[in-house]
């Protein structure tokens, strides 16, 4: 059973609050302290914890320090590119995944900025975001969870602010373009709390974005412990970064997921490891559409939505529920982003690229680099070329914010001169899964949702699953398979079509 995370985020987030939250929920201090050491930064980075109260509820509080900042010296932060956080990442003896997470943030971070001023992402200059303190915070949060172990982390819907907040560039509007480019580019729902002041700052909505699957309500788990992580300003609400953690449960509940990834092809952020099976981050279809699921007594275990509790954490006020278009007035308009999202449809990036001089091993290593890269399929074909000498058409599919980082592994891993991008949509059904009891043992459904109605369209039996069962029974997988979708047809057969 996989261990979920769920960022609760009424006030907003930042780097420092996530730090927090993970040190609360029980990441040793020392242990972040002694692996930050290891980061080839001009100043050694000192991390100082505080036990704070935001409106009489007590938080953790940690603190990047720097040697300047003790002796009272205003020094400038170095302007760093992309490769040069890079370099410092890589060179560090930090867990893979962590690494894998603290690089696609930057990376990130990186498009949104190339962006919003024009250029290309490797020519684009970090300032506050390039910043000793800023590279401790995401790293620290990235090893914060990989030493907790959260397998997918999902996120409430982020709370804008208002007002302006000082940068480099002078004053900017809150949210910072930055800040704005990027839930843009996860098409994070947002909402307006009544709260003045930067509330989601460049490195939260980072962290955020790339490693959440999903933004919206939490996933169904059984929770085990809260983090709270405290921020440095006072709200009319406690300023806290709640990380609730948990044990998965069978079904998740409805999600509002964003474009980018997350996506449930998407697996693990960019993991190599077990944890983020979502196989981090499935970023799930839309599920704006609201969908019954008929009553059943067949075993088969099937989602709920429940009211959330009203305190100030939850009320609707502060954290709306989103996705649900059932109460919108006849006469409101939709735009066609709203009905595409509420259908499926996303933009997709495909990169090809033809050699015929490429070993079949190095193919294979080429589909592990894509794949822990976040691509979402990969596939090659035969081909004739020039000179009559057959070859390999390499494909490969990916949402636009992991397309450089695999248009980057095809000219390292390959022997091409170049790689062809293509964008265009696609629309992928809204699905979840269905723990269903038969006879055997359980076995994991993935239900597939019909894109304008909601009702339920298909079902088919996880792989392992049957796999396990086949094995435990001394069957063959195909019987073991074709049970399940007999169980399953039986007990739904006027709404599953197979």
């Amino acid at each position: 059973m996989r261990t979920l995370a769920f960022l609760d985020c009424p006030t907003g987030i930042s780097g420092d609050m996530c730090l927090g939250a993970v040190v609360s929920a029980g990441v040793p201090l020392t242990y972040l302290q002694e692996q930050l050491v290891h980061l080839d930064l001009p100043e050694r980075i000192e991390l100082q914890e505080q036990l704070v109260r935001k409106n009489g509820i007590a938080a953790t509080q940690v603190a990047v320090v720097l040697p300047h900042e003790d002796a009272g010296e205003a020094i400038q932060p170095p302007v760093r590119h992309l490769h040069d956080i890079e370099q410092i990442i890589t060179a560090a003896p930090f867990p893979e995944r962590a690494i894998a997470w603290s690089l696609a943030i930057f990376q990130r971070l990186a498009i949104a900025e190339g962006t919003i001023h024009g250029v290309d992402p490797q020519q684009v200059h970090f300032h506050e975001v390039g910043a000793t303190d800023a590279i401790a915070d995401i790293v620290g949060t990235c090893l914060g969870l990989t030493w907790l172990g959260i397998d997918e982390l999902y996120c409430a819907p982020l709370p804008t602010g208002r007002g302006t907040v000082r940068a480099a560039h002078g004053r900017l509007p809150v949210p910072a373009p930055a800040v704005l480019k990027l839930m843009e580019m996860a098409q994070v729902p947002v909402y307006n709390p009544g709260l003045k002041g930067e509330l989601v700052t460049p490195t939260g909505a980072a962290i955020a974005t790339e490693l959440a699957s999903q933004f919206g309500d939490p996933p169904a788990m059984t929770l085990h412990k809260v983090g709270l992580g405290a921020g440095n300003k006072d709200f009319p609400i406690p300023n806290i970064l709640r990380l609730w953690i948990g044990r998965e449960h069978g079904v998740s509940p409805q999600q509002t997921s964003h474009a980018h990834a997350p996506h449930p092809e998407k697996h693990a952020p960019h993991h190599t490891h077990a944890p983020h099976t979502h196989a981090p981050y499935t970023h799930a279809p839309p599920t704006s559409v609201p969908h019954n699921h008929p009553a059943s007594d067949s075993g088969v275990s099937e989602s709920t939505e429940e009211n959330a509790p009203s305190d100030l954490f939850n009320d609707p006020s502060h954290s709306p529920q989103l996705g649900d278009l059932s109460a919108a007035s006849p006469q409101e308009k939709k735009t066609s982003a709203e009905v595409e999202q509420r259908q499926g449809i996303e933009s997709v990036i495909v990169l090809e690229t033809q050699v015929d001089d490429l070993s079949p091993q190095a193919i294979g290593y080429l589909y592990d680099c894509l794949l822990k890269a976040e691509a979402l399929d990969v596939f090659t074909q035969g081909i004739t070329m020039k000179k009559s000498r057959p070859g390999h058409l390499v494909t490969v599919i990916t949402y636009p914010e992991q397309a450089l980082t695999c248009e980057q592994i095809l000219l390292r891993e390959t022997t091409t001169l170049g790689v062809r991008r293509m964008q265009q949509t696609r629309q992928r059904l809204r699905r979840e899964i269905v723990l269903m009891e038969m006879p055997l043992g359980t076995v994991r459904m993935k239900v597939a949702f019909d894109p304008i109605s909601g009702a339920l369209l298909k079902a088919h039996p996880e792989y392992e699953d049957c796999v396990a069962l086949a094995q435990q029974h001394a069957l063959p997988w195909r019987e073991v398979h074709n049970q399940a979708l007999c169980h399953w047809q039986v007990h739904h057969a006027k709404t599953t079509v197979f």
